[in-house]
């Protein structure tokens, strides 16, 4: 079947949502499934912007409850704080009692090693949570949003981060007795310095040394570079890619995304059961091309959806044309395009060519 997304727009989030869901029920299959996992975006918990609405995922839980009645987590992994805070303030307690399911914290429990490179092309060993590889049927559901290093954050970076493990605020738990106070001191970090100073390329090149060592945090690490964090996703994508994409554009982000921009009131929703397809038909609405999203180009080339916007079917109450916005950029935008390298393009084609 060719991709087909649906784009719904209207002034109500939760109508958004099920409808963009309602449009495609023919595709989306819940029969004999066991294990399905609902990944919201928590990044940080403090600035509700940046989080997904309760109303979103309501939505989603509303529409999968009404096929399956079988085993349903609401999982993630926040950065910095925890899950039980961000379940807790966003108001995920009553939402899982509501509809039988349970919360699952990311940044606990079992996991499985992964390979990815670091800097200099070596390669570097990160975990990643059980409960989401082992997943037969993951959705992903949260805000578009401008990214400080891949240019957006849309439904396949949302799955492959959160299911990194961070042990920033469970130190004592995992081994890690440092493990909150680094959290808490990174946190602070981004607060008080200001951007323009950051975004110097000796302070630059320095935080992304000192996220990629800090090893209370598999998320943090994944910063090791524009090029290679791009690699990276694309090259953990295959692991957790959602088998149903959900993008809740009702209030987008843009600017210094993912946690510091500014809301753009698009007042859409995206669905596809091609999360590729929802993330390319995403970065057009914000403005971008995917093909020059390094990871999203380098998803294509692995096989993992369609990324040509011509092969894709959009449908819905509305057009792609009538809703796409020019979303600001991050103000590191013109150095995240620089995310082409040989090196890194010679690794996805090593996969592609299964050495």
């Amino acid at each position: 079947m060719p991709a087909r997304v649906s784009l719904m727009r209207g002034e109500d989030r939760y109508a958004n949502v099920l409808a963009a869901l309602d449009a495609l029920a023919d595709r989306i299959d819940l029969a004999g499934k066991q294990r399905v996992l609902v990944k919201p975006n928590f990044v940080v918990v403090d600035r509700p912007l940046a989080t997904t609405h309760m109303d979103a995922a309501r939505a989603v839980l509303e529409f999968v409850r009404r096929r399956y009645n079988g085993p349903l987590s609401i999982a993630e992994g926040p950065a910095v704080d925890t899950a039980a805070e961000a379940f807790a303030r966003h108001g995920y307690q009553e939402l899982a009692q509501e509809y039988g399911a349970v919360l699952v914290d990311l940044n606990r429990g079992q996991t499985v090693t992964v390979d990815v490179y670091d800097w200099r092309l070596r390669r570097l060993h990160l975990q990643m949570a059980r409960s989401v590889v082992d997943s037969d049927f993951r959705i992903s559901v949260g805000p578009p949003k401008t990214h400080d290093v891949v240019i957006v954050t849309l439904s396949i970076k949302n799955m492959v981060m959160g299911a990194l493990t961070s042990r920033f605020t469970h130190g004592q738990a995992h081994g890690h007795d440092g493990g909150g106070l680094v959290g808490r001191l990174s946190k602070m970090l981004k607060k008080v310095v200001p951007e323009w100073a950051r975004a110097l390329p000796p302070a630059e090149w320095a935080e992304f040394r000192a996220m990629s060592l800090l090893e209370p945090s598999d998320k943090m690490k994944m910063h090791q570079s524009y090029p290679v964090m791009n690699l990276n996703l694309a090259l953990l994508a295959p692991h957790v890619v959602p088998h149903l994409a959900v993008l809740d554009g009702y209030e987008a982000m843009e600017g210094n995304g993912p946690s510091q921009g500014t809301p753009v009131p698009l007042r859409v929703a995206v669905a596809g059961t091609d999360a590729l397809a929802v993330d390319v038909v995403g970065a057009a609405l914000m403005g971008f091309d995917a093909n020059k999203v390094g990871y999203l180009h380098y998803c294509a080339k692995l096989g993992l959806g369609v990324a040509d916007l011509g092969e894709i079917e959009v449908v819905g109450n509305t057009t792609l044309a009538a809703c796409r916005r020019s979303f600001r950029p991050h103000d590191r935008y013109r150095r995240q395009l620089r995310w082409r390298s040989q090196r890194a393009a010679a690794c996805i084609e090593a996969v592609v060519n299964g050495r």
